[in-house]
């Protein structure tokens, strides 16, 4: 899903920041790569299967906790890339939450990790990764590299209310949970009705939401792996298998893009 054009990306004012900007309610704080890896709660931590690098990692990091003192469970937080990526993620999920757990693998100059892909440029310096991701559900969404800002913000549907389903459906409906999936995994790439912080994929409803364009059974292969559909080498968005996103957790997110395909923005 990151495939922003150089351009922004250079233009961008964060583009290349060497800090980390944590902006929490009773204030911000930049963090500099030297001050966190001499965090006294920095370790070396072992990924046995990184999502961005597609192995096994070692990091030097923190828990992403020790940065978020005051926030809590129930808030609502943004990790931004220097590219227009934008992963929502909820406090409860960041804050020790039992079985996954949050950390900030910072990158140490003098021990570089390796580049991602073609473009040269590695992970760092700032690496949102989890521990035993899979308990949790944590989505490849949800590890957000070359993180430039941190911070706290309002819920997505009171931020952006054209991305609301109708009120009138119920918590429990498939619509509504589907909601929640979108936020989770499309969010961070996607805007939707014009409304949306990310700066790098196509809206998923106007002028057309997908499931107006594509047959039902080919979208949902093209979640699963977007590239079994459409062969495109520079392609960047992740399939999300079931371990991310269960088989009922992608008809709730269909039933949701369905739903939101009658509710364009003018």
């Amino acid at each position: 899903m990151r495939a922003l054009p150089l351009l922004l990306a250079l233009l961008s004012p964060l583009a290349g920041a060497t800090e980390l900007l944590v902006e929490l309610a009773d204030g911000s704080r930049r963090y500099s790569s030297a001050e966190l890896l001499a965090h006294p709660a920095s370790r070396v931590l072992e990924i046995p299967a990184d999502v961005s690098y597609k192995r096994a990692m070692r990091y030097r990091a923190l828990p992403l906790a020790e940065l978020l003192p005051g926030v809590k469970p129930e808030d609502h937080l943004q990790a931004v890339a220097d590219d227009g990526f934008a992963a929502e993620l909820s406090a409860a999920a960041l804050l020790d939450a039992p079985g996954s757990r949050a950390w900030l693998a910072v990158e140490d100059p003098a021990a570089p990790w390796p580049p991602l892909g073609k473009a040269g440029r590695s992970a760092g310096p700032f690496y949102l990764v989890w521990s035993n991701p899979a308990a949790e559900q944590i989505g490849p969404e949800q590890w957000p590299f070359r993180m430039v800002r941190l911070r706290v913000l309002a819920s997505v549907a009171k931020r952006f209310p054209a991305m609301r389903p109708d009120p009138a459906l119920a918590a429990d409906d498939p619509v509504s949970l589907g909601f929640a999936q979108f936020q989770k995994h499309c969010l961070a790439c996607h805007r939707l009705n014009k409304q949306g912080d990310a700066a790098f994929g196509p809206d998923l409803n106007l002028p057309y939401n997908p499931t107006e364009y594509l047959r039902a059974d080919l979208l949902r292969r093209y979640i699963r792996d977007p590239q079994a559909l459409r062969h495109w080498p520079q392609g960047r968005m992740p399939g999300f298998d079931e371990a991310a996103l269960s088989e009922a957790q992608l008809d709730q997110l269909l039933a949701y893009l369905r739903h939101m395909a009658g509710r364009k923005a003018e």
